[in-house]
């Protein structure tokens, strides 16, 4: 099993989109069969370096790499990319 976190430091003026981009994503599940869980949630504290996180589960990584190259995947990443100012990740095996 692999956990696969990212987190987004949103540009600021982009609510609009975060909140459009946030629930796209929420959207995946159960629509992309490779993620099998997932979580989504925005930080609640003012000092902190990202707006809000991802927490999915795939079964491996080639999973996780079906995932990322799903074009739904794909299409909600272009929007996140156009409103980030970073993005951090990591992968382990659970």
């Amino acid at each position: 099993m692999i956990r696969h976190i990212v987190m987004w430091k949103f540009r600021a003026g982009t609510k609009s989109e975060q909140e459009e981009f946030l629930t796209r994503l929420a959207a995946l599940q159960g629509e992309i069969p490779a993620l099998l869980n997932s979580r989504i949630e925005r930080n609640i504290g003012e000092d902190s370096n990202a707006d809000a996180v991802l927490i999915a589960d795939f079964a491996d990584l080639e999973a996780l790499k079906r995932y990322k190259e799903d074009p739904r995947h794909m299409s909600v990443s272009a929007l996140c990319l156009s409103i980030r100012e970073s993005r951090t990740c990591v992968d382990f095996t659970l």
